[in-house]
């Protein structure tokens, strides 16, 4: 359920009140830093996993040269393919006593399975993250007795529609209609698209129904009397950009970010958050427990944690904020851009401990006729 691919937004580039906000807070937290005098610092490193392709280079050219110039710290950039794949790398890593990155991206399903593995995530210092109240507790995942994951970044898979061949939906029961819909629908084919939670949110009690298997299985059945609307499974981002393009689909489940750009381009599409809201991805910053950089990762941490970095971020990455917009400047297009509300929240402790009966379940609907 983790974004590997994260694309900019159509926004422009950082204003001189952004940058002017960024460099007095960046200034205030290297004053700050136990370690700053100068000739200290620039003998300071961090390595710092990400996924790669534009969003790594994103932060090498934008949030890495931030940083190191508010506290001497370079940032030695780290590759990192999507958290799952990483997370056999950092237990490989771990058993030979490697350390490939001291900070690493986890999604939250990631996170938490590292959490049961055990000895592969340190534990964080609150207290040397105290920009970290600007987040939502949401994004402080404590597992344990400690804190293992600071939020870093988030992301939306959002309802979209083609505005120029339908009217505008209000609720996501309005893609069952089959008078408005039907065979004109695009889906992710993955069983941990987090379509299950739209449902969930939409038709039952959200979360919760999705912790019993029963439930899953009442979900699911919900989610096949939806198969006459159905155009396209995807499996790939591309299927679903192309089907929207070429008008093959009127509407479905997307990524709210790209679709942004799309519409940004011309495209007849819109991306809507309805009122019961659209899933919420997010990453989290994660130390390993063989790094030798703890002090450096509190400090990248509080960092990435001030709205004025996750503005940048949001600006220059398309990421969402995982603090509140009004700790922000963002301008109501830019933050449109990027995120919005309500928001759902992915089952991620039933996917993880459900994974073989939901993905069973799951592919006998699709396979049903």
């Amino acid at each position: 359920m983790t974004r590997s691919k994260i694309r900019p937004t159509a926004s422009g580039a950082l204003n001189r009140r952004s940058a002017l906000k960024l460099g007095a807070g960046m200034a205030a937290l290297a004053a700050t830093s136990t370690l700053a005098a100068p000739a200290l610092a620039k003998k300071r490193t961090l390595k710092v996993g990400s996924y790669g392709g534009y969003f790594e280079n994103s932060f090498k050219e934008h949030v890495y040269p931030a940083f190191a110039e508010a506290t001497g710290i370079t940032i030695e950039s780290v590759t990192q393919p999507n958290s799952a794949d990483w997370l056999v790398t950092m237990q490989q890593a771990a058993a030979s006593k490697t350390v490939p990155a001291d900070l690493s991206l986890y999604g939250r399903d990631t996170m938490i399975k590292a959490s049961r593995i055990g000895e592969l995530l340190a534990p964080l210092d609150i207290a040397k993250v105290p920009t970290a109240d600007n987040l939502d507790n949401y994004f402080l995942y404590e597992a344990g007795g400690g804190l293992l994951g600071v939020g870093a970044m988030a992301w939306f898979t959002s309802m979209v529609v083609n505005p120029n061949q339908v009217e505008m939906p209000t609720s996501w029961a309005d893609f069952w209609d089959t008078e408005k819909f039907e065979a004109s629908l695009g889906i992710s084919k993955q069983f941990n698209s987090n379509f299950l939670d739209v449902a969930a949110a939409t038709f039952f009690d959200g979360e919760a129904t999705l912790n019993t298997k029963d439930g899953i299985v009442a979900v699911i059945e919900k989610i096949s009397e939806l198969k006459p609307n159905v155009a396209l499974w995807w499996s790939a981002e591309s299927q679903m950009e192309q089907a929207l393009k070429n008008e093959d689909v009127i509407g479905g489940m997307y990524y709210h970010d790209v679709s942004s750009l799309m519409a940004a381009e011309g495209f007849p599409i819109a991306s809507i958050f309805p009122k019961e809201g659209n899933p919420r991805g997010y990453g989290s910053w994660c130390l390993s427990t063989l790094s030798e950089k703890t002090e450096e990762a509190h400090e990248f941490i509080a960092f990435s944690s001030d709205p004025a970095t996750q503005a940048l971020m949001s600006r220059k990455i398309g990421t969402a904020p995982v603090v509140a917009r009004e700790k922000t400047d963002l301008t109501d297009e830019e933050f449109a851009g990027v995120s919005g509300a309500p928001a759902i929240t992915p089952a991620y402790e039933s996917y993880l401990d459900n994974e073989t009966f939901i993905k069973d379940t799951w592919e006998k609907m699709l396979a049903t006729s």
